[in-house]
């Protein structure tokens, strides 16, 4: 099969959809694997090292759409990319389609055949291909939240942990799942007073045997938000949705009611954001404040540590593109019922019904699409 890794073009986004030890597993099965020119470069993966694994440098993204039959990226195609997409070929990527109708339209209307790493399932119930980049986005929520709380960022001017004779900071983490248990996890290392709700009781209680007193769990509902949400210091929105819109838990009237310089982070942004007030924002202009209240919404957090982030999702997706390379999409999805999941498109019909309920749109069964 030939694959193709274009150049990701989002802004601050460094990220690349397969790493030189990735294209050599892919080589040695047999694919040829074709990738755009300096793909890599900014995070020391230059050309030379995807050529010493096999691959063929390209010099134009033209060229990769035109001639692969699997096109692997890493953050969803941009309005110059969607054009390029054809009837018939595989993209395989994040899409977040659920917050993005123009996407969708397009993706449909090109009639390619669009996974989504977002979506694909596994045994656990978990989120596979999700999961390292919200280990990733957890873990920089709260290296970001200190970042937002310093006077200079329009924040309350505090430190985390405190000192000796004056409070740490209330964090507050909105969800216990990977994002929020990352973010939960390197708040306690810098000691800050932290407090995670959620509405499984079982997650609480597995949060709570592992970090004992350290951590604060609350069941979560309306009173309970609205009274840790409003006394805060940090919030960290890590509320998720599998495939649809992220929950609108944090109201207008909640955010008037912090103290000026409180820091929202909503992680779930590229979900449409759980804050009332949140709007995406970039790494390369991540803050505005609203009502006093500092807003950090970069839809793209793993981006701002690019390296890390590459190699923690291609150890993850990498056994997903063998597969759709070595059997062709339309088997290794009957075979595998996860990484039909992850099936949002397919040419002209959304097939993901929870994507297609948030847009609004007719859905129809990945199995039947596939089967007809």
């Amino acid at each position: 099969m030939h694959i193709g890794v274009p150049k990701e073009i989002k802004i601050h986004e460094s990220r690349v959809g397969l790493t030189p030890p990735a294209v050599r597993e892919l080589v040695a099965s047999g694919h040829h694997v074709m990738v755009q020119k300096n793909a890599g470069m900014q995070i020391d993966l230059g050309d030379d090292k995807y050529r010493n694994a096999g691959a063929e440098i390209v010099e134009t993204p033209q060229e990769i759409y035109a001639k692969a039959d699997l096109i692997v990226k890493v953050k969803e195609p941009q309005s110059s990319e969607l054009p390029l997409l054809r009837a018939g070929q595989v993209l395989f990527t994040y899409l977040h389609l659920a917050p993005d109708p123009v996407q969708a339209k397009s993706l449909m209307d090109s009639g390619c055949i669009a996974i989504a790493y977002e979506t694909v399932t596994d045994s656990f119930g978990g989120l596979p291909l999700l999961a390292p980049m919200s280990e990733v986005a957890g873990r920089m929520a709260i290296q970001a939240g200190a970042h937002a709380l310093e006077l200079d960022q329009g924040g309350r001017g505090m430190l985390l942990g405190g000192v000796s004779g004056v409070p740490a900071a209330r964090v507050v983490v909105l969800g216990g799942g990977v994002v929020g248990t990352n973010a939960a996890r390197i708040a306690m290392g810098v000691e800050a007073h932290v407090t995670v709700l959620d509405k499984s009781i079982h997650r609480l209680q597995q949060l709570d045997s592992q970090y004992g007193s350290r951590i604060n769990t609350v069941f979560s509902t309306v009173d309970a938000l609205e009274e840790h949400v409003t006394t805060a210091d940090l919030v960290i929105g890590a509320v998720l949705v599998p495939g649809g819109a992220a929950p609108k838990l944090v109201t207008r009237e909640m955010v008037s009611r912090m103290n000026r310089g409180t820091v929202l982070v909503d992680v779930a942004i590229d979900q449409g954001g759980c804050f009332a007030t949140s709007k995406p924002t970039t790494l390369a202009d991540p803050i505005f404040i609203l009502d006093g209240v500092v807003h950090y919404c970069v839809s793209n957090m793993p981006g701002a540590v690019a390296r890390t982030s590459t190699f923690a999702l291609n150890n993850a997706t990498l056994p997903f593109v063998l597969a759709l390379a070595n059997k062709g999409y339309r088997k290794a999805l009957m075979d595998d019922p996860h990484l039909r999941n992850g099936l949002n498109v397919c040419q002209g019909r959304l097939t993901h019904e929870a994507v297609a309920h948030a847009l609004g749109l007719a859905y129809v069964s990945a199995l039947d699409t596939l089967t007809q």
